[in-house]
């Protein structure tokens, strides 16, 4: 058992799914979801009868999110604290479903088998804590003492949790896949895709070679297209909304503060290579870099990406050697240089944004306070308007919302909006205060359009574009099948073509795997040109994006005894991706087969609603 466990831990743990999240979510549902309930108004998910009441969800839920942020990760939005419910939801019913199967193959967890993993296969963060170490390489005899020992009885009740939840799921997987095995023929298969290569001639008859003069489409064909195919032109619910925004744009004396304060840290800095590293780790607002000391790693300035401003700041930087302070729109950089290689740079650096300080930031907070007072979460339409003569503000209006797209004020996202707009909120409410990068934001929901398919009249350019385009599809092919009469039987397709004024392309060599680009989405004629033996011709194939003949002009095998000497790596190889393969098709095949219900709209509607 645990010697399995060790050699299957590359893939067997796929099936825990959403890392962030890891066992501390399957820890909280195992222990929470109820039997046998099957009513409640708090019954948030069910799953095959199984409840999940609204505690025991959020518990799971706040265990997501303190994960979440423990990690570092940014400042969550409403947007990203609903992609984290839904993930949690997703591990709940996936626990319910395991243990379900559990139960009908019979699989159980011995105590000995707990004992057993916890002594030979400790989990990977003990393996690199130093307590465990001798001479930087993990010494398991102390891990075996420290676990004798008994000293933290909290820490090993939480790792038998881990195995006890661990274990099943590794003989579940063993299960499931029992029966995998990769063949030679199928290795061999896959080695030759690899490194077989051929040449082709290829005629291509496209659609969009056809003039939009011979495809006219008259009234009647039109209104026929819509109506057979009115579903593929529905739009999504929209959202027309306004605001009103508090600046948060930093003035001259927090430029300032912000200068004199990366100027100090650079004094620091400048004291040899481990002290920028502290600096950077201590100080830094690009969280990324600052947790490597600064570290951006290799980069090549011209082709880069970087802001250009930065980049400028970057020329001249020998190594070793600390920029003096550079403005860019992200804020004040200190620079360093570590290394050059050709043209690309080993560069850290330490960044300082311009924020809003000392008067300014009380005077912009006390603005946000008021707005929040007198405009936030308010029923009554006219609360917004009133605030904003108050505060001396403008209402503006918002660009139309998308439901599932997020809202762009200045090219600059702002986060929270596009949930919020959305969850059964009546016409005229107006939303708490929300923080976007620019200023502090009240929202009003002035109207709701709900998802809808427009009249032909609304849409009739896409309508005609769309059946423009089937008629072109028709007189492509056409063309094209008079073209394979003509040349059938041609020995030089190229010859017989650019004597028939047409362009017939010579492609290659190339793989199955790495064909040319034009090919990448035409699986039939990537198939025909390797399935050709060098001279033969195909018939007409009907792709992806247009027709084609193919003439095969030239192969070259795949050697055979170099595939023998990686076979036994490559099975390993494959093995472990048909078990992944195997395990995530089980299961699809359980959610797919599970009757479940989320209530999550229904029991945490907002009050609003809940009073409507």
């Amino acid at each position: 058992m645990l010697r399995a466990m060790r050699e299957n831990a590359k893939w067997i743990f796929y099936i825990l799914a959403f890392a962030f999240v890891g066992w501390l979510v399957f820890d909280v549902g195992m222990g929470v979801t109820g039997r046998g309930q099957y009513g409640g108004a708090d019954v948030v998910l069910k799953v095959n009868g199984r409840a999940v009441h609204a505690p025991q969800y959020q518990q799971a839920l706040q265990a997501a999110l303190g994960q979440y942020r423990r990690q570092g990760g940014a400042p969550l939005t409403r947007e990203d604290e609903q992609q984290i419910s839904d993930q949690v939801v997703q591990q709940l019913v996936q626990q319910l479903l395991f243990e379900q199967e559990y139960k009908r193959l019979g699989i159980t967890v011995s105590d000995e088998e707990v004992i057993q993993a916890a002594r030979s296969s400790p989990p990977p963060e003990v393996m690199g804590a130093p307590e465990f170490q001798t001479n930087g390489q993990f010494d398991i005899s102390k891990w075996q003492r420290f676990l004798a020992s008994g000293s933290d009885p909290r820490f090993l009740e939480q790792l038998e949790a881990r195995y006890r939840d661990q274990i099943p799921q590794l003989k579940l997987a063993q299960y499931v896949t029992a029966d995998v095995y990769v063949s030679d023929a199928k290795l061999w298969r896959i080695y030759r895709d690899q490194h077989e290569a051929v040449t082709i001639a290829l005629l291509a008859v496209r659609p969009e070679q056809i003039a939009d003069a011979d495809t006219p489409v008259s009234d009647a064909e039109l209104e026929g297209y819509y109506r057979a195919h009115a579903a593929a032109f529905t739009q999504r619910a929209t959202a027309s909304l306004s605001f009103v925004a508090v600046p948060r744009v930093p003035d001259a004396a927090d430029s300032a503060a912000a200068r004199a304060r990366v100027r100090k840290l650079r004094v620091e800095a400048a004291q040899g290579p481990a002290k920028f590293e502290e600096v950077a780790k201590r100080e830094s607002a690009d969280s990324v870099s600052g947790a490597k000391g600064g570290d951006l790693g290799w980069i090549r300035p011209e082709a880069s990406g970087f802001d250009p401003l930065f980049l400028k700041g970057l020329r001249g930087l020998t190594p070793g050697q600390v920029s003096e302070p550079v403005l860019s729109s992200f804020g004040y950089h200190l620079i360093r240089v570590d290394a050059a290689r050709g043209d690309s740079v080993r560069v850290r650096h330490i960044l300082v944004p311009v924020v809003l300080q000392g008067a300014h930031l009380d005077a912009v907070d006390a603005r946000a306070d008021s707005l929040d007072r007198l405009a936030a979460e308010r029923t009554e339409p006219g609360a917004l308007d009133s605030a904003a003569h108050r505060l001396h503000l403008a209402v503006e209006r918002a660009p139309t919302l998308v439901q599932g797209e997020r809202l762009l004020l200045g090219g600059r996202a702002v986060p929270d909006v596009s949930v919020w707009a959305f969850e059964g909120r009546a016409p005229g409410e107006t939303s708490p205060v929300i923080e976007g990068p620019a200023a502090y934001y009240v929202f009003r929901l002035d109207s709701l359009t709900p998802e809808r398919v427009p009249t032909l009249a609304e849409i009739r350019g896409r309508v005609l574009e769309r059946a423009r385009s089937e008629r072109k599809k028709e007189i492509a092919r056409q063309r094209a099948e008079q073209l394979a009469a003509r040349f059938k039987g041609a020995k030089d397709l190229l010859r017989a073509g650019a004597a028939a004024g047409l362009a017939v392309e010579k492609l290659g060599p190339f793989t199955r795997l790495q064909p040319p680009a034009k090919l990448s989405v035409e699986p039939l004629v990537l198939g025909a040109a390797f399935g050709l033996k060098p001279g033969e011709t195909s018939g007409l194939l009907a792709g992806q994006t247009g027709f084609f003949l193919v003439q095969s002009l030239a192969r070259v095998p795949a050697d055979s005894a170099a595939w023998l000497k990686q076979r036994d790596a490559q099975r390993q190889a494959m093995l472990d991706q048909a078990r992944q393969a195997r395990i995530q098709a089980y299961v699809t095949a359980l959610r797919a087969q599970a009757k479940i219900v989320d209530r999550r709209k229904e029991v945490f509607r907002p009050q609003s609603a809940t009073g409507a």
